[in-house]
């Protein structure tokens, strides 16, 4: 193996947006590690696609939580405004993406490093069907009986999803369906806080205070499908620069890969404000008029009621059911 083949690029980039975000205090220690690694195994799978698009999620999540910000702060007790996100909580984000990866690259291309490693370490022999941009599309169903189709469109189901009282998800690194899900819920709860209309709640339908796990709204929804559909844009952009097959098949992969982003944004989204609204509580200060987040403790007296669902879930549980739900769904439609 010489140093040409090495994912430099990959690691330099990951290391990058690590330390940014560390630098920032938008990543704890903790964060900025597990961030880095998440995001060197995601760059550095042979199909790009699934690396840009990590940037430009990444990219647009960070503007999106700068507009949403202040007013987040104002709406909800517990807010935090430079997000230091912890290493768990990007774990949450990002497991569906990162395992995606590993079994594709180790199914796939596990002659490259650094799944070489891994596959001689569990035995793994290259087989048949070792990726080629030259040969097959990662979008094929011919393919391995489907399974490269399945896992690529599982990165477009959602690395990461949060309702409308999550956090900052500037720094959260996921994949296709993944980031389709991901980016269209978090310019959903980054975005949809900003309107001037009362959000309702997803399973009464009644208008609840912005802020609201499980609270929905109409330019939060159309957020999602935008979201997601820029996802499609991009790993569509991407796959026919860097791949022959895919370029030949482009007028049937671009409505393709814009129809299930733009189902998988709104989909991660909408079970995201469903696991929100039933399983994760949400308690609403009558007296200062925020909500509480989960961490935030009410000073003594005040006036504190819930407004829906039950305390099993916290925000990071319901990211994490709600994106590794939306990848297994897209992956097995798509």
């Amino acid at each position: 193996m010489s140093w040409t083949s090495l994912p430099i690029f990959p690691f330099l980039i990951a290391l990058y947006l690590s330390i940014n975000g560390a630098m920032s205090r938008k990543l704890s220690p903790s964060g900025a590690i597990t961030a880095f690694a998440v995001g060197f195994v995601v760059m550095a799978t042979h199909v790009r696609a699934i690396g840009v698009s990590l940037i430009v999620f990444y990219l647009l999540g960070s503007r999106a939580t700068k507009q949403g910000k202040q007013r987040k702060a104002q709406l909800e007790a517990g807010h935090h405004g430079a997000g230091y996100r912890t290493g768990w909580q990007v774990l949450c984000n990002t497991l569906a993406v990162f395992v995606a990866c590993v079994i594709w690259s180790m199914k796939f291309t596990s002659h490259a490093f650094p799944y070489s490693l891994l596959a001689r370490a569990v035995h793994v022999p290259r087989g048949l069907d070792t990726y080629d941009s030259d040969n097959w599309c990662p979008t094929s169903p011919a393919v391995a009986d489907g399974l490269t189709r399945a896992l690529f469109f599982a990165t477009l189901g959602c690395v990461f999803a949060e309702n409308n009282t999550g956090a900052i998800l500037t720094h959260n690194i996921g994949t296709s369906s993944q980031f389709a899900c991901c980016l269209g819920d978090t310019l959903a709860s980054e975005l949809g806080i900003l309107s001037t209309s009362p959000p309702i709640l997803i399973t009464t339908l009644k208008p609840v205070p912005a802020g609201t796990n499980g609270a929905i709204s109409v330019g939060g929804t159309l957020a999602s499908a935008v979201g997601g559909c820029i996802i499609g844009l991009t790993q569509f952009a991407s796959l026919v620069v860097e791949n022959s097959v895919c370029r030949a098949e482009w007028a049937t992969l671009l409505p393709t890969l814009l129809g299930w982003g733009g189902a998988a944004g709104i989909l991660g989204s909408m079970l995201d404000s469903l696991l929100g609204a039933t399983l994760q509580r949400t308690r609403y200060s009558a007296d200062k008029k925020w909500i509480l987040q989960d961490e935030a403790i009410p000073e003594k007296n005040e006036s504190i009621k819930v407004i829906s669902g039950i305390n099993i879930l916290t925000n990071n549980q319901v990211n994490l059911v709600s994106s590794v739900l939306t990848a297994f769904v897209v992956a097995a439609l798509a």
